[in-house]
């Protein structure tokens, strides 16, 4: 008779941002994605780190291990796809998707054995793990549940509900047709990186003019049943014969290449695909809570990292609460298909919710104190980082922050952040040009404190995982002018006590000092890798860029080898 299964190891791989995560008891304990381990931003690398930490965090063997779950279901996502790539004269997506197919079997023998694993093993869809990692994550009884990405399963949308253990799929929108596939498209017609980079055009949408809407607007077609059809006349994805036809280029002209000067029409096209994806989120979300009849939404999928889109769903739809976990794209599959399979599989009742991101790695004290002798720089060991870190933040000093356990998703959450006085207007160029070596037009986030969250943003709601993006109010614009986008917004981080206990103390200090409970948080990396996930990638970021301080727990330095002078001896 098998024991019974109270571990269980979920993976997400075979495709982009693979990663990890492990449940005891129905409980995350331990969740990393792979490219912070192997330094491959959006890896396609078998994540075998993320599995290595995961088992080493909870302190177990794989032996020890239950179940193991993949985000992927072999033979029914072929079958699935397989007429529908035909008739759409996609062979080699076809061919792409019977060669994962093939090697599934194969590449899970390949990780038992290099792992030692000889348990049972089971498969979640790409969409169900989406829809899993909101809804259980949540905390909410009841929830409509809405995913939405380029595609998995060969779906990228699927409509649907959670009550209690239970997870229900009601529709599905299948590929070619992805409001997911029209953003990245759209993010290469724009010179930047597909399936990387929409988080850019996102940013740089605000600056453009509606000259563009009404056009863009034809590619999408917005059906009475809720759903949408995309008019693939103006696409090439499809095809596999690159992202957009020949009548998208003559109706919009070339693309820009890569690095080359913004226009005014690239920011108006940058407007147009936004307020498009915005409108059809609208429409399915509309249809979703029609159908349900419920008060809250559960969101997941790489499109429910556009903040600005989820802001409106919250604020125009009927639904009264909307939740979307801090690693809602691919990644956090790893962690949707273990939930689906302790929850609806196994039935076991609920308890946990995902009420801070801090599930990643976290070096010893040893380990901090070790890269710091090992740097050759000066340090300081400090009673209070938090205090001191917002007392160089009030002197409009920029600081590297490592503290604690790494946090999940794509997002810095205030363990591996850059932070810096959203006071000081010129502070967002500063950044940009000194530090993140990046595009000028990129907005910072504004961290605040939870309970004065209201004081400075209209219609705030709870958001700490920065996937809202709310009007800050006018009076405060001047107070923050480097975490207000040039539309008057802010993609905010709500940072309560009990979640974020040592990020939340630091802006408390920081606010004593200054009267203002907002920092400028943005992700410990520089533009192309990864955020920091060692001490020693801190130091050396902090070395090639132009920061004023590092923090890595209670040792700090100000020692730039790039200014003279420095911090005081000793560590």
């Amino acid at each position: 008779m098998p024991r019974p299964v109270t571990t269980i190891l979920g993976i997400n791989c075979f495709a982009h941002d693979t990663a990890a995560a492990l449940l005891v008891e129905g409980t995350p304990v331990a969740f990393v994605e792979e490219e912070r381990l192997n330094r491959e931003k959006h890896t396609k690398a078998f994540p075998d780190r993320a599995i290595e930490f995961c088992l080493k965090r909870a302190g177990i063997s794989i032996r020890e291990v239950d179940l193991v779950v993949f985000a992927h279901r072999a033979g029914s996502d072929f079958a699935l796809g397989a007429g529908d790539a035909l008739k759409r004269m996609a062979p080699k997506r076809l061919a792409a998707q019977a060669y994962v197919d093939a090697n599934l079997v194969r590449k899970e023998r390949a990780f038992a054995r290099r792992h030692g694993y000889r348990g049972q093993i089971a498969h979640v869809g790409h969409h169900v793990a989406h829809a899993a990692s909101a809804f259980y994550a949540s905390g909410f009884d009841t929830a409509a549940v809405l995913t939405l990405d380029r595609g998995g399963d060969f779906l990228s949308t699927t409509l649907g509900r959670g009550i209690g253990t239970r997870l229900l799929v009601d529709q599905e929108v299948r590929n070619p047709d992805s409001l997911g596939e029209i953003y990245t498209a759209l993010t290469w017609f724009l010179g930047f990186l597909p399936n990387c980079d929409e988080g850019k055009v996102m940013g740089l949408a605000p600056y453009g003019r509606r000259t563009q809407v009404e056009a863009l607007r034809d590619v999408v077609e917005l059906t009475p049943d809720g759903l949408f059809r995309v008019n693939l006349a103006w696409f090439a994805y499809q095809r596999e014969a690159g992202f957009v036809s020949e009548q998208f280029l003559r109706r919009f002209g070339p693309p820009r290449v890569p690095k080359s000067e913004v226009t005014s029409h690239h920011e108006d096209l940058a407007r147009a695909v936004q307020e498009v994806t915005e409108e059809a989120g609208l429409h399915l979300t509309r249809a979703l809570h029609a159908s349900t009849g419920m008060k809250n939404l559960a969101l997941a999928g790489g499109v429910a990292l556009n903040s600005v889109m989820n802001a409106r769903l919250l604020h125009e739809t009927p639904f009264e609460d909307i939740f979307i976990q801090a690693s809602a794209g691919d990644a956090g599959n790893a962690l949707g298909a273990a939930l689906f399979q302790w929850h609806h599989v196994l039935g076991n009742p609920r308890g946990w919710a995902m009420t801070h991101p801090f599930l990643g790695p976290e070096p010893t004290a040893a380990e901090l104190s070790s890269a710091a002798e090992g740097s050759g720089l000066r340090w300081r060991r400090v009673q209070d980082p938090a205090a001191e870190a917002a007392a160089m933040l009030a002197d409009s000093k920029i600081v590297g922050w490592f503290n604690g356990r790494a946090e999940i998703g794509p997002r810095a959450l205030g363990a591996r952040s850059i932070l810096a006085d959203p006071r000081r207007a010129e502070m967002k160029d500063i950044v940009n040009a000194r530090v993140k070596h990046r595009e000028p037009f990129r907005p910072f986030a504004p961290a605040v404190l939870h309970e004065r969250g209201h004081e400075y943003f209209e219609g705030y709601h709870l958001n700490p995982f920065m996937l809202l993006v709310l009007p800050v109010r006018h009076e405060q614009r001047s107070v923050i002018p480097a975490v207000t986008h040039v539309d008057g917004s802010g993609r905010l981080q709500s940072v309560t006590e009990d979640g974020f206990p040592q990020f939340h103390a630091l802006i408390r200090e920081f606010d004593k000092r200054t009267g203002v409970p907002v920092v400028l948080n943005t992700s410990f990396n520089v533009m192309g890798e990864p955020i920091v996930n060692t001490p020693e990638e801190a130091i050396h970021d902090f070395l090639e860029t132009d920061m004023d301080a590092l923090f890595l727990g209670d040792l700090v330095t100000e020692d730039h080898p790039a200014r003279a002078g420095g911090a005081e001896a000793g560590a």
